[in-house]
């Protein structure tokens, strides 16, 4: 049986991993007349990126000869998972502006806006509606209905599958809660990040160091969480994480600030 209060989490974090990046949209849109189409185009370059491209390549390396050699060294994953969406999501996120925002203004809006629908669609996906998923599984099994759900998988996956369900039986409030703590780091490292590369395309020259400065920092902020994972507790993970996403929003901030000067100064000369 999945717990009660288990299960109210869920549901929480399922209303709240929805209805954070649409509200966001909405008050972006409205409050400062971001354009919804640089929203989705965030969105649509994490979907095509991450989802797409970075994932068949996941199956052609972890399945390929040296998988096993990557997946059974959790120094050389963690790298390797890391390097992989730095270098998909940050070359993604730099395409996408430079190709697919030209008429967007020179200003920090557009790159915000991007991040939003980045790391909202990516909250929405992964959290959201992941969470709608696990708690109509645990409707199941709380009603003796899980046999349905085995009926619909191949044998092959009956496995995985029981180990979902296992894992949903023992899943406590923590870390459901650890697990929203999670996702709200993730968007604002997305801000920075975006904040960053934006910078980079709009900006150009001795700017461009930003674009593989993301790809490195989003690469040590994962492949971090992969080496500490086993070492510290859950609490003390997500600390870490949440300052280093701190840190890099602190260095789109400052990127901000510095185009909303230059900017300034470039009104100013006669």
């Amino acid at each position: 049986m999945v717990p009660v209060s288990s299960m109210i989490l869920m549901a929480v974090n399922a209303l709240l991993g929805i209805a954070v990046p649409v509200f966001l949209t909405i008050y972006l849109v409205r409050k400062h007349h971001a354009r919804p189409a640089t929203i989705l185009i965030g969105a649509g370059t994490f979907i095509l990126f991450a989802l797409v491209l970075e994932s068949i390549m996941h199956q052609l390396v972890l399945k390929g000869p040296h998988g096993a050699d990557i997946l059974g060294n959790t120094l050389r994953y963690a790298i390797y998972g890391g390097l992989a969406a730095g270098v998909f999501e940050e070359t993604g996120r730099f395409l996408s502006m430079q190709f697919l925002m030209k008429k967007e203004p020179s200003r920090p809006l557009p790159g915000i806006a991007y991040g939003i629908g980045h790391g909202g669609v990516e909250m929405l996906i992964l959290f959201g509606i992941t969470m709608i998923n696990n708690l109509v599984i645990s409707a199941l099994i709380n009603s003796g209905q899980a046999d349905v759900l085995f009926a619909k998988v191949p044998d092959e996956a009956a496995a995985q599958l029981q180990t979902q369900l296992d894992q949903l039986q023992t899943l406590g409030a923590g870390t459901l809660l650890i697990g929203l703590w999670e996702r709200f780091s993730a968007l604002v490292l997305h801000l920075g990040l975006s904040l960053m590369v934006w910078a980079a395309v709009r900006k150009g020259g001795k700017w461009l160091w930003l674009f593989p400065a993301a790809i490195a920092l989003h690469a040590i902020v994962d492949a971090g969480a992969v080496l500490l994972q086993k070492s510290v507790g859950m609490v003390t993970l997500e600390l870490i994480i949440s300052a280093e996403a701190i840190a890099v929003a602190a260095i789109g901030y400052l990127v901000a600030k510095k185009m909303i000067s230059i900017n300034l100064q470039v009104r100013r000369q006669p």
